[in-house]
Order: structure tokens, then C-alpha cells, then sequence
């Protein structure tokens, strides 16, 4: 990433010497009894949640659980048939030209003029925001694409549209993103700098709003995370604390003969067995696991993702 990074940190607030700064308590997101329905399909079934200025909350679930059509009723592109929102403070119904210029959306299906040159395609938004035509070269070696400006869309791998998509959603320096798959089909080191540009973000204040089923992707980024099932929010909270509420804890232990066994240490036999092993002195090497997202989410969903 480019030093020009910098340029759009803004003042919003310190940052702890630990990293990235957790929600500041005041929420600026707030859904109660948010709904959607498609004729006979609902598809989001009464969820609440809110979101604290400066946190990354992660929406977690397969496909067809509620997370792009609970961002789209949020960034005002669909409208609830049940319930409310506020985003910024602001009715997303009755106030939606009120809080979009605070906020950006990089969404799950890339959206960009392909036949226009990366440069030309942040500078029709810089104009359409009334910013300096500048921000737009800032913004390209921001995200490490100033040698591919003059470059037609079109030409570029799926990773580097995604940090186009990435650079024009920073073009106003909006106070929340949403973020809808953005890692979505992108190879490990395209996903990383995605990845990295998200959090250097977080770290200076702004609110994220995460769409994902990459588990390791929520427990990397956020400080909580929801679990969507068919509509509804079946767990809410940090990602440590619902592993260690839900996940299960397991340990691979090798033995003198080198066989490899997977015990579960909450497991009354497992942990009888493991004991055995080691007074016998049987045990060479023991290497414990902390349950995972995936295990929380089979747990309060009742299904794998």
C-alpha cells in the first residue's frame, strides 16, 4: 500500500497502542425487529442488532440467510416491510438522502464502468461528490494501483477491481462502510491487501459493516460478529466469546508409536483416554485447539456453512 493511505486517516479518534480501536459505545447502526419479505420468501425475520462508531461488526451465514438483503435495507436500496433502522441517526426509510453522503458500499457483484480507465473511473465519483480530482491519483496509490491507472477496467484481474471498488467506497471518506463478500473469489494475497485496507480503516475510526461466509476472514477483522440462519440472528457477540461459549475444545496428540489421535477435551471418555496416555507415559506431543467459528456456527444454526 501507498503512503497516500494517510492522507484520508481523518480525526476520529485515538487508537490504542494494542491496535485497532474497538466500538466508542455509540451506536450508529441500530436495527429493531428489522424484517424483509419477498412475496412468500421472508427473507429477514425480525433481527436487532446495533453497531458502536468505530467497530467492524461481521454478519456471518450461507447463502440466502438475510446478510445482502439486510445491507441492502440498511444503505437504503430496499425497503423494510417490518420493523425500523437508523443509520447515522437517520431513518433509512423516511432519511435516506440525509446519512448517504456519510456512508459507502463495496458490493458483492462488482460495479464498474469496464471500459473506462481506473483514473477516469474514480474521478466521475469525485466529481459526483464534489471532491478534487486529486484524491482520485491518492486513492490509486493508496491501493496499489497507480502503474494500472491508464488501464481500461476491463483488462484487470478480479483482485484488482476489488480494490478499485475499494478506492472509490473511500472516495467520499464515508463515516460507515458496508462490505458485501469483498474477499469473494480473490486469491489468498489479493484477499490479505483487501483485507489490510479494511483494517487500516477500522484503525482510524470508521464504522464497518461486514457481509461474509469466510469464517477466518470475521475472526481476523471483527470485534463482533452475528450469526444469520434463514432470516434470523442466532448469536451475537465477540468472536472469542462465542468460541469459547460454543466451539469445542480438541487437542491432536501424538504418541510414542507416532499415531496421531484428536481428543475432545470436554469429552468425559476423551479426557479419561488422554489421561491414560500420559500416566502410561505414552504421550510424545500434545498440541490444544480452541474451538472455531465454523463450530459456533454449526452449534446455534444446526447446520455446517
Amino acid at each position: 500500500m501507498g503512503r497516500a493511505a494517510d492522507t484520508f486517516s481523518g480525526d476520529r479518534g485515538g487508537v490504542p497502542a494494542s491496535g485497532r480501536r474497538r466500538g466508542s459505545g455509540d451506536p450508529v447502526i441500530v436495527a429493531e425487529e428489522l424484517s424483509k419479505r419477498y412475496g412468500d420468501v421472508q427473507a429477514v425475520d425480525g433481527i436487532s442488532f446495533s453497531v458502536e462508531r468505530g467497530e467492524i461488526l461481521g454478519f456471518l451465514g450461507h447463502n440466502g440467510a438475510g446478510k445482502t438483503t439486510t445491507v441492502k435495507m440498511l444503505t437504503g436500496r430496499a425497503r423494510p416491510t417490518g420493523g425500523r433502522a437508523t443509520v447515522a441517526g437517520c431513518d433509512v426509510v423516511t432519511e435516506r438522502d440525509r446519512y448517504k453522503p456519510l456512508v459507502n458500499l463495496v458490493p458483492e457483484t462488482p460495479n464498474l464502468y469496464e471500459r473506462l480507465t481506473a483514473r477516469d473511473n474514480l474521478r466521475l465519483f469525485t466529481r459526483l461528490y464534489g471532491v478534487s480530482d486529486t484524491v482520485a491519483d491518492d486513492l490509486l496509490d493508496a491501493v496499489g494501483l497507480t502503474a494500472d491507472a491508464q488501464r481500461r477496467v476491463k483488462t484487470f484481474s478480479t483482485g484488482m477491481k476489488q480494490r478499485l471498488l475499494l478506492a472509490r467506497a473511500f472516495v467520499n471518506r464515508p463515516e460507515i462502510l458496508f462490505l458485501d463478500e469483498p474477499t469473494r473469489g480473490l486469491d489468498p494475497v489479493s484477499a490479505r491487501d483487501v483485507r489490510g485496507m479494511v483494517r487500516e480503516r477500522a484503525d482510524e475510526g470508521m464504522t464497518v459493516f461486514l457481509c461474509t461466509h469466510y469464517m477466518e476472514e470475521a475472526d481476523e477483522l471483527c470485534d463482533r460478529v452475528a450469526f444469520l440462519s434463514e432470516g434470523r440472528i442466532v448469536a451475537l457477540d465477540s468472536p472469542r466469546e462465542l468460541k469459547l461459549r460454543y466451539g469445542q475444545r480438541t487437542a491432536k496428540v501424538m504418541l510414542q508409536d507416532r499415531t496421531e489421535h484428536e481428543v475432545k477435551l470436554d469429552d468425559a471418555k476423551d479426557a479419561a483416554r488422554l489421561q491414560a496416555w500420559m500416566d502410561e507415559g505414552q504421550v510424545l506431543t500434545v498440541h490444544s485447539q480452541e474451538g472455531t467459528l465454523e463450530d459456533v456456527f454449526v452449534a446455534t444454526a444446526g447446520r455446517e456453512l
